[in-house]
């Protein structure tokens, strides 16, 4: 499995582009907004032949779904999330002009509901959905146990966690998940978080000053 990582929108989004050699992708958390995003998006779908298969949501915050009607339009693929991120998304519109968004055009929410243990399978690769809440209520990181990597949105980053000041975040939870549940994974297993450089599961252990 390969990944590459996009970096769009005022947030500095992490959007993820996962591939393996069938050629088959996912889309993770489209941030793409301006016109030259989408393009440089499409664009590495297009030079790489990738076929995409599905769009995941990590999460349904602003910085995470402005791609959304792009990807959709674009592609026709079914999209994913966890049942208690759909009024996240719907919620974006009202709130975009706040940060300067006042362009946007999201469509529809994702349709198809994620949850704990479940499998999303592309090509010949697997990931396993991992629950944990926080950040936002209804968070999702992507596990793939033999490439030994997480896709883990914005419940942890590089020395740091996931805000919890926004609507539906839990500061405790997000703490008890993160420790229950990502830190069991094995210590060299990289993170891919939502907001800056990817980090490892020993690194946190040992330096992450919030656990």
């Amino acid at each position: 499995m390969k990944i590459e990582c996009f970096t769009f929108n005022m947030f500095s989004e992490n959007t993820y582009v996962l591939y393996d050699d069938t050629l088959e992708c996912v889309i993770i958390d489209p941030g793409c907004y301006e016109e030259e995003e989408c393009n440089e998006l499409k664009k590495f779908i297009a030079d790489k032949k990738l076929k995409p298969v599905k769009l995941l949501y990590t999460h349904c915050h602003i910085d995470h779904v402005l791609g959304n009607h792009f990807v959709l339009s674009q592609y026709n693929i079914p999209a994913y999330c966890h049942s208690l991120e759909v009024p996240q998304f719907i919620s974006v519109p009202a709130y975009a002009p706040m940060y300067g968004f006042n362009k946007v055009h999201i469509g529809e929410p994702p349709k198809l509901m994620l949850n704990e243990g479940d499998e999303i399978s592309f090509g010949t690769t697997t990931l396993h959905c991992i629950f944990a809440p926080g950040h936002s209520p209804g968070s999702i990181c992507f596990y793939n146990k033999k490439e030994n990597v997480v896709i883990g949105g914005d419940v942890l980053f590089r020395m740091s966690i996931g805000r919890t000041d926004l609507p539906g975040g839990n500061h405790n939870l997000l703490l008890k998940n993160i420790r229950e549940k990502l830190f069991t994974l094995p210590e060299d297993t990289t993170v891919y978080a939502g907001h800056m450089e990817p980090t490892t599961i020993g690194f946190e252990k040992k330096n992450n000053p919030y656990l």
